[in-house]
């Protein structure tokens, strides 16, 4: 919706002196009021806040667009807009039924996804965002797994930090996520959560790889890699690298989780991650983790990020499916 509302075309359109009404239709009634193009034109003028505008994308004219939105705001008793110096703005009411009101074609689209796919067409498409660790873990094969039995559904994937994740989803560029939340994530909710320890990752050679309990301090007594603060990881362990009672040694810090794993394979370097990202090195052996046994320390939680299961469209309702069965079997290092 555009910050700077423009002028509607005639200042007397939508005013009246005696309406809308003091009170709504009955539901029965109302019903019959929303399945006619008021709730259509509505919408228009509330994405544009201009008459004129929604009755040029309508292909109606001015007046039509008017005499719906008064219908409803009658068949309502409240007003949908604020009329002020030829501008339109949302009502609170008009709020209310925008951010209803705009969900309303998704069922139909559901539907006709669901028949071009009976049809046997290639139809429907997920938007899919992700922290890198788990689009280097157990992802790639989820994905695989869902390709095979959904051939017909095109998958489109981004990769981001636990903010950008979030962030796609609130502005609607994404319609499920995985990753972590770490501060408010607003309307975005984790609608299925795993939790995993953080810890230390190391060749199997290293010096501390033996050790039968590991704090961070222990850490970093070695060369160590930390992520950088744009990584969710790096939030759960800073408040105890502030904790330390002597200045920090020298420290190789990244904003990717990959190099995370490549540093620590290289031997030299003892990683402070979670084992997602390095399940593969560490399922053959390549690499071990080690919880971080500091008191305090809390598990990191991630799972499926979604604005709201039920508003899902059909392709990406499915996915979802999928993906929660997949989760709640998974297996991973030091999980809770």
């Amino acid at each position: 919706m555009p910050r700077q509302p423009e002028p509607y075309d005639s200042p007397h359109a939508l005013q009246r002196t005696e309406r809308p009404r003091g009170d709504a239709l009955s539901p029965a009634l109302l019903t019959r009021v929303f399945h006619q193009p008021a709730l259509i034109y509505f919408v228009a003028a509330a994405e544009n806040l201009s008459i004129r505008e929604a009755a040029r994308q309508l292909n109606v004219a001015s007046s039509a667009v008017t005499r719906q939105v008064a219908q409803l705001e009658d068949a309502l008793g409240l007003a949908l807009f604020i009329r002020e110096n030829r501008r339109l703005r949302l009502s609170p009411a008009g709020e209310i039924l925008f951010r209803h009101a705009r969900r309303l074609p998704a069922p139909l689209e559901a539907a006709v996804t669901e028949l071009e796919m009976l049809r046997g067409n290639r139809t429907g498409s997920v938007r899919i965002a992700s922290v890198e660790s788990i689009g280097l873990s157990f992802l790639p094969r989820l994905i695989a797994a869902f390709g095979a039995q959904y051939p017909q559904l095109s998958l489109e994937l981004a990769i981001g930090t636990a903010a950008e994740v979030v962030e796609r989803l609130d502005d609607e560029r994404a319609d499920l996520g995985f990753g972590f939340i770490t501060g408010d994530p607003g309307r975005i909710e984790m609608t299925v959560r795993r939790e995993v320890r953080v810890g230390a990752v190391m060749p199997p050679t290293h010096p501390l790889a033996s050790s039968a309990r590991l704090t961070l301090a222990d850490c970093l007594e070695h060369p160590a890699a930390i992520a950088m603060p744009e990584i969710s990881i790096r939030q759960v362990i800073a408040p105890f690298l502030r904790r330390m009672d002597r200045p920090l040694p020298a420290l190789v810090e990244a904003n990717s989780i990959r190099l995370l794993v490549e540093l620590a394979l290289s031997g030299r370097y003892v990683s402070i991650m979670t084992p997602l990202g390095a399940q593969d090195e560490i399922l053959s052996g390549e690499l071990v983790f080690r919880p971080l046994a500091d008191e305090g320390m809390p598990t990191n939680h991630f799972g499926i990020l979604a604005r709201s299961v039920s508003a899902l469209q059909f392709a990406p309702a499915v996915f979802y499916r999928h993906a929660r069965s997949y989760f709640e079997d998974l297996g991973l290092p030091a999980s809770r």
